[in-house]
């Protein structure tokens, strides 16, 4: 039977360590709105009438994921032609693949939470307390996230606490000024310089972060006075998209991330730190699958030495046993000078939003 202990308890025991640092999974997201941010829930939402041929190879894949159905279709359009010997059937595969990739933004910012009030102010409050594990005091570190909504951002910005001693985050994302346009409606990110003090890193890309060509444009409500998720919604109507990371395999995921300077760099400031002796991780939310082998092979081969990973219900259920095999895959790619110690602790009682 495996050991589980409890959030607090993996907390007290991570203060032998000099920082500390947090990868966030979809779980993370789920946990606030789970009539949302659940792969089955945004597949029942999303409008696959314009490409009728794709919600099909759902069904013939017995999945909700976005991710398996746009993994099989790119796999496809690689190997029909040489049983079909068409071309034309692999293009149409690849514009489906696209347009599924689309497809999953679209339907994220049409169904994300409008503005922050829509989620109540204690669940913040619960939140930042769970983050202050992660961006306050002398074992601050980082936080990366593999999540495309505003959840995190919302949380980090949310510091009007009503108390005597509010939770006070490290939030700097290395977004800032236009230095040519101060006066821009929106941030920019402020390239490896500004990312070497960041504490927030969306290696994934989301929803408020758009690809300008030249600059990587950080959208705030601040500058507009505009909610965020209209924002993304007026710019993904004109066929502008958030820089998200939607392809199928962690291959071509990190094919994507290396093509652009913001998500490589976060994934090397990840890769730093996960090579520091005297650090630990913490991954909340995440089911350690081998589509982000991208993400968690850096976490593998690095040097920290210890590891703590949330389990969300009974251990022996399903998905926790594949949770829990797939650790023992990262525990093992270790080389043996600097083990890696996994310590598993229950996902509820961190009470990320407030909810137990």
């Amino acid at each position: 039977m495996t050991h589980v202990i409890s959030f607090n308890e993996a907390i007290a025991d991570s203060t032998q360590f000099s920082k500390r640092h947090l990868l966030l999974g979809n779980g993370f997201s789920i946990a606030c709105r789970p009539d949302i941010f659940h792969y089955g829930s945004l597949f029942d939402q999303a409008d696959f009438s314009d490409i009728p041929q794709a919600a099909q190879v759902f069904a013939a894949l017995g999945t909700q994921d976005f991710e398996i159905a746009i993994q099989a279709l790119e796999s496809g359009a690689r190997t029909v032609p040489i049983y079909a010997g068409r071309k034309e059937i692999a293009d149409e595969m690849r514009r489906d693949s696209q347009a599924l990739k689309d497809l999953l933004v679209a339907t994220v910012a049409g169904n994300h939470p409008d503005i922050p009030i829509d989620i109540p102010d204690e669940q913040f409050w619960a939140c930042r307390r769970f983050l202050a594990n992660f961006l306050t005091g002398r074992s601050a570190g980082y936080v990366f996230s593999l999540n495309y909504d505003l959840l995190l951002y919302w949380s980090l910005m949310h510091d009007d606490m009503p108390f005597d001693d509010p939770i006070r985050l490290n939030t700097n994302d290395g977004f800032g000024n236009d230095e040519d346009d101060p006066e821009t409606p929106y941030v920019v990110w402020q390239g490896e310089a500004g990312a070497h003090t960041a504490s927030i890193h969306f290696l994934h890309g989301a929803l408020h972060l758009f690809d300008a060509g030249y600059e990587l444009q950080k959208y705030t409500w601040v500058r507009r006075q505009e909610r965020l998720v209209d924002q993304a919604r007026a710019a993904i109507n004109n066929n502008k998209f958030p820089l998200f990371v939607a392809e199928g395999t962690s291959r071509q995921k990190f094919s994507k991330i290396r093509h652009n300077a913001y998500l490589y760099q976060g994934l090397k400031v990840l890769a730093s730190n996960a090579n520091q002796g005297r650090h630990c991780f913490f991954i909340f939310g995440h089911s350690l699958a081998a589509n982000d082998d991208h993400i968690l092979k850096r976490l593998g081969r690095g040097k920290f030495a210890k590891l703590y990973i949330s389990l969300y219900g009974d251990p022996s259920s399903e998905t926790n046993v594949e949770i829990i095999r797939n650790a023992i895959k990262l525990q093992r790619l270790r080389n043996e000078r600097y083990p890696l110690e996994i310590v598993f602790y229950d996902a509820a009682s961190a009470d990320v939003w407030g909810l137990s």
